[in-house]
């Protein structure tokens, strides 16, 4: 029954990003065909065989050995802080390390690692897809560099771009995460779970985002080659200076993570009281409502449906980390934990249109404009990218 469902879903979500096609004549249905057919693999290798199994235990431990590593520098610095009696204190336990992965990050983007294997990869997706190579790039290079760095690897491009194809780039960045960031997410998630996010998030911003704003051959110039320098020159001018911008940015990363969890936390405990006192459920309580019917799209249990709800609206109005200091106190079903782990790991919310926005505005200032003008419909297209890859998921756990 719960495969039917979900089979249900993905059809329901499919169709819901159809009506908001623009071009519905022009959409590319093989290519939706492929991608889907490929994260059906992915999840059936990773969830339901020895081989993917491993794989993914052998990839999870090994970050967890790296983030083990940043740890040594989180202890050294905080020393005793790190102990505090009967819990643990959310921006050392959690943000802290993300100062540490975005130095990683930084150096293997200077070494020429990343950018050659996320070109390679791209171009490969467009050949088997047929999708444009900018945009294909672009979903691949989100998947490590999050919203603001993927678009600014692609800053030459955006400005010749149609408003279709930039749709389709927005989409990708905001649908995505940094992987920068994963080593706060796995304090409070399944490793297992944020990796393959990662991969069916890549598919389904290009899947969701191809069918709103279909691309006609014409409009692509299929000449035009993406320069992966962008990224190296972005990362510092040598080792060491990749190295310490990497550290800086991690931490106005943390910084930021930690202004914006004060600010809505408390803005939701403020609304939750109000709305309490007027209509007899808080805010959170009236989201999980809202959105059970879609968490039942996802697969996710009768008994979990309410709270499932609770997790997604509260992201998509606040932001992932939110939801996920919510969700580790919470008592859910295995099943139900994994699709929401799925859901959860993306920065589609409320706050990223703007994120996304600005970068856009930065980089060209008609395609900024461009950018708000789709702002409300580039927030449903990356939560129904959450809503495919989590049900996808479901399918198989």
């Amino acid at each position: 029954m719960s495969i039917l469902i979900g089979v249900l879903g993905i059809l329901v979500f499919l169709g819901l990003a159809f009506l908001l096609s623009n071009r519905k004549k022009a959409i590319n249905y093989k290519s939706v065909g492929i991608m889907l057919g490929m994260q059906f693999i992915i999840a059936l290798l990773m969830f339901r065989t020895d081989v993917g199994l491993f794989i993914i235990e052998t990839i999870s431990g090994g970050f967890a050995t790296v983030i083990s590593y940043g740890n040594e520098g989180v202890n050294f610095v905080l020393g005793d802080l790190m102990v505090v009696e009967g819990g643990s204190v959310f921006f050392l336990d959690v943000l802290m390390i993300i100062i540490f992965t975005s130095a990683l990050l930084s150096i293997l983007t200077y070494t020429g690692v990343l950018p050659i294997a996320i070109k390679y990869v791209g171009g490969l997706m467009a050949k088997i897809t047929g999708l444009p190579k900018v945009e294909t790039f672009n979903a691949v290079n989100s998947v490590f560099f999050g919203q603001s760095e993927a678009l600014l690897a692609i800053k030459s491009q955006l400005p010749t771009m149609t408003k279709n194809r930039v749709f389709i780039v927005t989409t990708s960045a905001m649908a995505s995460v940094s992987a920068s960031i994963i080593g706060a997410y796995f304090t409070m998630l399944e490793p297992r779970y944020v990796l393959v996010a990662m991969l069916l998030n890549m598919f389904n911003g290009l899947i969701v985002a191809s069918i709103i704003a279909p691309v006609e051959k014409n409009e692509v110039d299929e000449q035009v080659e993406v320069d992966t320098k962008v990224l190296r020159d972005q990362s510092g001018s040598s080792l060491f200076d990749a190295i310490s911008r990497g550290a800086l940015d991690g931490g106005k990363v943390a910084l930021i993570v930690a202004a914006m969890l004060v600010a809505f936390i408390g803005l939701i405990a403020m609304l939750n009281g109000l709305f309490a006192a007027t209509i007899g459920l808080t805010l959170q309580e009236l989201l999980g409502y809202i959105f059970a019917p879609f968490a039942w799209l996802m697969g996710i249990p009768a008994v979990d449906l309410l709270q499932a709800g609770n997790l997604m609206g509260t992201k998509l109005v606040a932001n992932e980390f939110v939801a996920m200091l919510d969700f580790v106190d919470m008592d859910l079903t295995s099943r139900a934990t994994g699709i929401i782990s799925v859901f959860l790991t993306s920065f589609a919310a409320v706050g990223s249109v703007g994120i996304v926005a600005g970068t856009a505005q930065a980089i060209n200032d008609k395609t900024g404009k461009q950018v708000a003008s789709f702002g409300l419909k580039l927030l449903a297209a990356a939560t129904l990218v959450s809503l495919l890859s989590g049900t996808v998921v479901g399918l198989f756990i």
